[in-house]
């Protein structure tokens, strides 16, 4: 029986290099177009993987994490547009919920519900998402966490947010693009290429997942500018030291769990 793992699934080679480099030596098995890295990070069992772009790219890989490297939870970090009033560059994002805002198969379906699932609707891990806000505060509350570079792309005082995240398969990136998504799902804090796909399958399989996202514009006309030093410089650093943070307190999280057995 394969070791059960915790997924991090990385969307850029940027983030997920930032979380290579805080790991020992890994295992690197590829397959599928994909390198698999198998270890420990922070004493915890985990594999690492690039997931790609899209909807298909992080089905496929869920899938793969879970049939093939003994995933038993899955965590995705990468960027996303803000929708919502208040969410701004730099803060950060967990989805309580996702939905694909291109998937409209009417009049056999709702508009954005998924086609013989009966919902539209894929609810994270609350227990997770609790645990991985506690790890993200503490991140951004850290003053030298954002440096000069950061301020000058726009980040100022991030702060975390809950709530809705859309997905599809395309880069919204105009003012009448995210507006026309605020007006047809006001609710949506972001808009991001794979999470709901991500979901999609961890819902099917019975597994625990979360979806972390840094706002890296507010997907509009701006949403090109400076996207690559962004990711390198506030997204890749804030997620690695937020999976860090997270994975130190997992043996105090299943110490207070033992002791609450007693």
């Amino acid at each position: 029986m394969p070791i059960a793992r915790t997924a991090i699934v990385s969307a850029m080679q940027e983030e997920l290099a930032a979380v290579l480099a805080l790991a020992g030596d890994l295992e690197v098995h590829e397959h599928a177009g994909r390198r698999f890295h198998r270890g420990e990070l922070q004493g915890e069992p985990v594999v690492l993987v690039l997931c790609g772009i899209g909807k298909v790219a992080a089905a496929t890989t869920a899938t793969l994490l879970a049939e093939r490297h003994g995933a038993d939870r899955l965590v995705f970090t990468g960027v996303a547009g803000g929708l919502g009033e208040g969410v701004c560059i730099g803060d950060a994002v967990l989805a309580t919920e996702l939905v694909q805002h291109d998937m409209d198969a009417r009049p056999l379906f709702p508009r954005y519900e998924v086609p013989l699932t009966g919902r539209s609707h894929f609810p994270a891990c609350a227990t997770l998402n609790a645990e991985l806000a506690q790890a993200t505060r503490t991140v951004l509350d850290r003053p030298a966490h954002w440096g000069d570079e950061a301020i000058a792309l726009g980040v100022r005082t991030p702060r975390l947010h809950h709530g809705l995240v859309l997905s599809g398969d395309r880069f919204v990136s105009t003012r009448e693009e995210s507006a026309a998504l605020r007006t047809a799902l006001p609710a949506a804090l972001a808009v991001e290429m794979e999470g709901a796909a991500l979901a999609q399958v961890c819902h099917d399989l019975g597994l625990p997942f979360a979806v972390l996202r840094t706002i890296s514009d507010r997907a509009d006309d701006t949403a090109h500018l400076d996207f690559g030093r962004f990711i390198q410089a506030v997204a890749a650093q804030a997620s690695a030291a937020i999976i860090d943070t997270w994975l130190k307190a997992a043996p105090r999280r299943r110490a207070v769990l033992r002791d609450g057995r007693r």
